[in-house]
Order: structure tokens, then C-alpha cells, then sequence
């Protein structure tokens, strides 16, 4: 299973991206309060925040996401 946590997004050309050296910084479309997006296989399964305790990032999830169908 694959678990995908999005922080956020941008549109960049590629030649900008090709041109960013180590330390680079990337601007998202997301504040650091917006809920992330949790992923399994491509599905959407849930929205969490992210948490750093000691050191280490973690993602807490805070609300399921159901799939009617």
C-alpha cells in the first residue's frame, strides 16, 4: 500500500525546477494551518496536520474521508 501525504502544490516550468539547487525553497499553495491531504493508493482516506515532538515530524489524522458509493 502506498501512503501519499500532500502538503501542498504549485505549478512551476520545468526549467525552474531543473535550475534549484540544494536548500532551494518551493512555495506552496497551502498555509501551514490548511489540513493535509492523506492518501492510499491514489484514494483519498483522510485529512490530517503535521506535528513535530522532539525533533520529529509527525502527521496526525483528524477527520476520515468516506467514499460514498
Amino acid at each position: 500500500m502506498d501512503i501519499t501525504v500532500e502538503l501542498g502544490a504549485t505549478v512551476m516550468p520545468i526549467h525552474h525546477l531543473l535550475r534549484m539547487g540544494r536548500g532551494a525553497v518551493i512555495e506552496l499553495d497551502a498555509s501551514e494551518n490548511d489540513p493535509l491531504n492523506i492518501d492510499a493508493n491514489n484514494t483519498l482516506v483522510a485529512h490530517g496536520e503535521v506535528s513535530v515532538e522532539e525533533g520529529h515530524l509527525r502527521v496526525l489524522i483528524s477527520e476520515k474521508v468516506f467514499k460514498r458509493g
